[in-house]
């Protein structure tokens, strides 16, 4: 078997450099081709069509975290390259909705044997941005844009941005056009949904699924000590979700329409600000390479 392994020796801070040593190995003790792609920020996609094109490997594996994976699917979408993740980004959110194991080696066996796929949906705003995860204006969005500058990482650096941002909480109007209806929300925060759960583990919704062809927009029309609590217990056990907090709407084409011009975050990168969002999902973008246990497979 020929495996192309697309690894970011940056994200989430982690050392990229022992896994790949033990991988090496592994593809060594059994007979397994492996060409090693390491991403450097310029030309990374025309560098890695040249690779696929070359080596044609029969599986693709994203090392890293949310932006590897969606920048390994993006390359792929028009290919029949099938993709496999390891876990080694800040939070790893979509490896974790995706039943992905958390350690890197367990994953890459498991990618080795199997020979399950499913599709796998990638979100569309505006045209030209990607997101196979989450994204959102508001709350989150101004946590991560402060988490971005920041040199530290971690979960405690983005703590002390969400506690500056409590401080500063207002609602703002969103107009959401979806399936055929229209209506206008005030909200502290619109998440755009390919998945569950924040990399924090924290559900936005419990209906999402990243392979059925629709999308989630979830409204948070509130945030307090009550709903905060429920947040971070339904982070360990789903049934603390709390549903009275938003608004969910599922899709596969929408329009959200702000009162002025917002900041945007997908799957942890910071956009830009728009007054104006289209969202559409293209469904079954990729091919994930999973296994029996993924409970979307299921649904």
């Amino acid at each position: 078997m020929k495996l192309l392994f697309v690894v970011n020796p940056i994200s989430g801070g982690v050392n990229k450099e022992p896994f790949l040593k033990k991988a090496t190995a592994f593809c060594n003790k059994y007979g397994h081709e492996h060409y090693i792609f390491k991403t450097t920020g310029k030309n990374d996609e025309e560098k890695l069509k040249d690779a696929l094109l070359r080596f044609n490997p029969d599986k693709v594996i994203s090392v890293g975290g949310d932006g590897t994976t969606l920048f390994t699917a993006l390359v792929l979408k028009e290919t029949l390259f099938p993709i496999g993740i390891i876990p080694m980004g800040s939070a790893n959110g979509m490896a974790t909705e995706l039943f992905v194991p958390s350690d890197p080696m367990e994953a890459l066996k498991d990618i080795v044997i199997s020979e399950v796929y499913a599709g796998l949906d990638i979100i569309v705003v505006n045209n030209k941005y990607h997101s196979i995860h989450i994204g959102d204006v508001g709350v989150n969005a101004q946590i991560v844009y402060s988490y971005e500058k920041d040199p530290n990482r971690g979960m405690i650096t983005y703590a002390k941005y969400f506690l500056e941002q409590l401080k500063k909480l207002q609602k703002f109007p969103a107009t959401i056009k979806a399936n055929g209806k229209a209506f206008t929300n005030e909200t502290f925060m619109v998440a755009i949904c390919n998945a569950r759960k924040f990399g924090t583990g924290v559900p936005l919704n419990l209906d999402g699924n990243p392979m059925d062809g629709k999308f989630e927009i979830v409204l948070v029309n509130r945030i307090d000590a009550a709903s905060l609590l429920r947040a971070g217990l339904a982070s360990f056990d789903e049934s603390f979700y709390d549903n009275q907090s938003g608004k969910v709407i599922s899709a596969d084409y929408a329009e959200i329409e702000f009162d002025k011009p917002r900041l945007l975050q997908l799957d942890g990168e910071i956009i830009g600000e728009f007054k104006h969002l289209k969202i559409e999902i293209i469904s079954g973008a990729v091919q994930f390479i999973t296994h029996k246990d993924n409970k979307y497979l299921k649904q």
